[in-house]
């Protein structure tokens, strides 16, 4: 974590006035400026944690505002120490407790031994824009929560950002959900780990989602997610990646050829400024054709298809992901204009419409074919050619991209429907 003071601006301080908040504290709007109401919220909770109050968010502060943000802590059991005590001390249940340690012993607590404890909120959050260093914590939070799911690196970012995916279910059909190939297209990031978490949740406590009996859910297949596939793009976009950054001058640079696009919201590609959702082998010529006649001839913000298929490193990890997993199903989550594609140009998997049909119904959203100009070199055209099996593109919300996290609540209620049916329908 990057150190903060009075005076500095950025996602550093966005983050910090987002952890104090979950603290209980009142640093203002999560604006990312520390000014002096986060100054003194900050100075307050350093006080409360027994730390120097210098105003100054260094490496004790950010570990002790840890737990706000990945939604637990770790407990060293000492003599006395009871679960029903421990509970009422974190502002937790029990239950909780026994889920996130499924080898405890309630009456048996071994003196020394560590117990993680879930702490009494959620933990995705739709309140701050996200980063890869965001999507990371919140994984990490509820994988400590919920230690059924299984968490794993599938590849790394141009910058070295790991892209990580989640696993959740034990049915012998496989299912993959993937976000955020497009760097301002991010709010579906937490689209996915939102439905992660109430499932998980529902899961380990009996529950349902969305109607759906969670355990069904869980028997019937094995979901598989990647939430974040473009780490360094969502990072420039949301101003994570400094602008002192190389990366982010290389970027800026190449976004100057296209003085017609907002920088950085504008930006799709990745950090390169090869657009990834234009890169894999289905039609690649085709695309290149288009965007070219478009002209998208150049690294840059968005459609450029790059020189050749699967040239990335996002690319080559998900493609990996992709045939490692052999999936009967995948969506890809996009945005916006609520609406799901369902074929590769002509060509569809056999029951792949009468799922799409059940989507649009339960969502809202139009069930259509994908524009021949925008139709080839993607995921999701790239899965339904290699396997024949069904794939769908979601473009969730509607509006001018980045769509506002002001949208997440609406655009999370259409789609839950399709995340379940995305497991249920399947093949």
């Amino acid at each position: 974590m990057k150190e903060v003071k009075y005076g500095m601006e950025g996602y550093a301080a966005k983050l910090l006035q987002y952890a104090l908040s979950r603290a209980g504290l009142e640093p203002g709007n999560a604006d990312g400026i520390c000014g002096r109401r986060t100054t003194k919220a900050l100075q307050q909770f350093q006080r409360e944690q027994g730390l120097a109050a210098d105003g100054v968010a260094g490496k004790l502060t950010w570990a002790a505002l840890y737990p706000y943000i990945t939604g637990y802590t770790l407990h060293r059991i000492t003599a006395g120490d009871t679960i029903y005590q421990l509970a009422k001390r974190y502002g937790t249940t029990m239950e909780a407790l026994r889920i996130a340690n499924p080898s405890l012993d309630p009456e048996g607590l071994s003196i020394g031994s560590t117990l993680t404890i879930p702490l009494g909120f959620s933990v995705v959050t739709h309140t701050i824009p996200y980063s890869s260093l965001l999507t990371g914590l919140m994984l990490k939070g509820l994988i400590m929560r919920y230690p059924f799911l299984s968490l794993h690196e599938i590849g790394r970012s141009v910058m070295g950002r790991c892209i990580q995916a989640v696993t959740i279910g034990t049915g012998s059909r496989r299912v993959g959900y993937n976000a955020a190939h497009h760097a301002n297209e991010w709010i579906t990031v937490p689209v996915l780990l939102r439905f992660l978490e109430e499932y998980a949740a529902a899961f380990a406590h009996g529950g349902f989602i969305g109607g759906v009996p969670a355990r069904e859910l869980y028997e019937t297949a094995t979901l598989h997610m990647v939430p974040l596939v473009n780490p360094d793009g969502v990072d420039l976009v949301n101003g994570a990646l400094s602008p002192q950054d190389s990366f982010y001058g290389q970027a800026s640079a190449l976004a100057s050829y296209y003085p017609h696009i907002p920088f950085p919201e504008g930006w799709k590609s990745n950090i390169t400024g090869v657009d990834l959702n234009l890169q894999y082998p289905a039609g690649w010529d085709i695309a290149r054709r288009i965007k070219f006649d478009q002209g998208y001839t150049r690294p840059g913000p968005r459609d450029y298809v790059g020189s050749a298929p699967l040239i990335t490193p996002e690319n080559r990890a998900m493609a990996a992901w992709t045939k490692e997993n052999d999936f009967s199903l995948t969506l890809s989550y996009h945005t916006q204009g609520k609406t799901i594609y369902w074929q590769y140009d002509d060509t569809a998997a056999t029951d792949a419409k009468r799922i799409g049909e059940a989507m649009s119904q339960s969502s809202g959203y139009a069930l259509e074919s994908t524009p021949y100009e925008s139709g080839h070199a993607g995921y999701n055209d790239w899965f339904i050619q290699t396997w024949g099996r069904p794939g769908f593109t979601i473009e969730a919300g509607r509006g001018e991209n980045p769509l506002p996290l002001s949208q997440f609540e609406e655009i999370y209620g259409e789609n839950l429907p399709i995340l379940i049916r995305g497991i249920t329908l399947s093949p």
